[in-house]
């Protein structure tokens, strides 16, 4: 056996999963096929949620060094605007981030946490047994083969990981053809609404924003099957100058372009998470149209779900069923984000028929409820998980942490940071909780609350025990905390692998 885990795939999913896993205490080798980034950056925002996650593991500093946040977002085009004031959470912004960026400062956490990195090499072959999973790889000097106790695959909407799995990829077929660049407008002035802007017309739609000084991301959507093998065709100024006149009737100059990209709207699940020791996170589970970058952020969620679980398995402590869990509670979280873009596209479309609707939708933004709800969904903060009942039910059970006094956070972010759980304990629990919670220390870490809220949060920052409060006998709440401790972090007992401890003790 050569390692715990072969990650395949360097982008963001890839690389957050690769240290997940590490915090966890498994030994992780990534494979990347390209030799050096791409620099390319499909997704410039990084929503709320992930804001949040990227707090709880001590890294929100870094990203949030040189961006700019934004307040809101567009749904579907449309104004009102969706109002992050509503949301209920520690950071109620997106930050607008290029995925450039992102990529490099996950690649140096992923580095600083242990990960081995190998670019420029390519999986071709897979072979998967009921106790290992080896890699047939391909580089430029040679090939070589890589065993390993699971096999990740975040390689994409086009992964080879899951196809040489055998793991089905059921959707639709594309219905609009999509250009994105990042280029310079020789006089912004020329787009009819501007920058940032939206401009629909019955041949299609044009949105423009600027990322940076000079330079401006011009996206086209023209709601028309592409051609067949069209996907395999670079991409060049001169077309999307005629794309651009097509759509607004307006010669509209451009140079120097950054990058250049087509897209559709193929809309894909995977009909499993997991196949025996192979697992998809990210792109390679689940692919749509791209309306507000949130197939960056739903991936990225999917490494911070799965990484303690099969950390957990892998080190020796995970409950039984621990590991089915990740697929059991982000594939109908990717459900719900597919039909939202679905929605949303849907929405934009050019043809009169649709005026109606958005013209209703329009009004129902600026309802506070539906702003608020739609905000949510768009954020990710709208997920909860489904999680087996205990005695008693608690609007908290399976939703983000949430917001908590500031000497309170800062003590649970200190603990996040190490991939274990916190448990968070109110006066009249300590003692006893506390106690009872020492069987588990290596594993969890106790934060007093004063009067605030007794919490468990998983290593995902989710909510999986809540004190029910008074009214209750104290026996029948510790009771359920130790049902729901053995639920998510195993057997007590101080006893774990040695090297779990060298990982998560710094």
């Amino acid at each position: 056996m050569n390692t715990d885990v072969v990650v395949v795939g360097g982008g963001p999913v890839g690389l957050m999963l690769a240290a997940e896993l590490r915090l966890g205490g498994a030994r992780v080798v990534l494979l990347e096929r390209l030799t050096e980034p791409s620099g390319h950056s499909r997704a410039f925002r990084m929503q709320a949620r992930m804001l949040d996650v990227l707090d709880q593991r001590g890294l929100l500093g870094h990203f949030m060094e040189g961006n700019r946040t934004w307040p809101k977002a567009h749904f579907a085009g449309l104004e009102p605007l969706l109002d992050f004031g509503y949301l209920r959470n520690e950071h109620p912004y997106a930050l607008l981030i290029p995925q450039a960026r992102t990529e490099e400062l996950l690649e140096k956490h992923a580095l600083s946490c242990g990960v081995e990195i190998r670019r420029g090499h390519t999986v071709t072959g897979i072979e998967a047994t009921p106790a290992t999973v080896v890699c047939d790889v391909s580089t430029r000097e040679g090939t070589y083969r890589i065993g390993s106790s699971y096999l990740v695959g975040c390689d994409g909407g086009r992964s080879t990981v899951r196809k040489l799995a055998g793991i089905g990829f059921s959707g639709s077929q594309p219905t609009v053809r999509a250009l994105l660049a990042d280029v310079e407008l020789a006089d912004p002035g020329q787009l009819p609404n501007g920058v940032p802007g939206t401009m629909r017309t019955p041949r299609g739609l044009l949105m423009a924003i600027s990322l940076q000084p000079g330079v401006t991301r011009v996206l086209t959507t023209e709601f028309a099957a592409p051609e067949p093998g069209a996907e395999r065709t670079p991409v060049t100024l001169d077309e999307l100058s005629a794309t651009v006149r097509r759509i607004t009737g307006i010669d509209v100059g451009m140079d120097r372009p950054r990058w250049l990209s087509r897209f559709t709207d193929t809309t894909r699940l995977a009909d499993t998470y997991r196949q025996g020791r192979v697992l998809l996170a990210g792109d390679a589970a689940h692919v749509h149209f791209p309306i507000g970058a949130q197939g960056l952020n739903l991936g990225l969620q999917d490494a911070v779900n799965l990484g303690w679980k099969l950390a957990g398995t892998l080190v020796g402590w995970a409950p039984p069923g621990l590991l089915d869990s990740y697929g059991t509670e982000r594939r109908p979280v990717a459900e719900r984000v597919l039909r939202e873009t679905r929605v949303q596209l849907m929405i934009m479309a050019p043809d009169p028929k649709v005026d109606p609707l958005r013209e209703m939708f329009s009004e129902l933004l600026e309802l506070p409820e539906v702003n608020s709800r739609l905000a949510h969904e768009m954020t990710g903060l709208d997920v909860r998980y489904a999680l087996p009942p205990g005695r008693y039910e608690h609007d908290l059970l399976g939703r983000p942490c949430p917001p908590l006094e500031q000497a309170v956070g800062d003590e649970v972010r200190r603990g996040l940071r190490t991939g274990r759980g916190v448990l968070l304990l109110p006066d009249g629990l300590v003692e006893e909780a506390a106690a009872l919670a020492a069987d588990w220390s290596h594993r969890l870490c106790t934060v007093r609350t004063g009067d605030g809220p007794g919490l468990l949060l998983r290593p995902d920052g989710h909510v999986a025990w809540a004190d029910p409060g008074d009214g209750v006998p104290r026996k029948d709440v510790l009771l359920e905390l130790e049902d729901t401790l053995r639920q998510w972090f195993g057997a007590s007992g101080h006893k774990i692998a040695r090297r779990a401890l060298d990982v998560t003790s710094g």
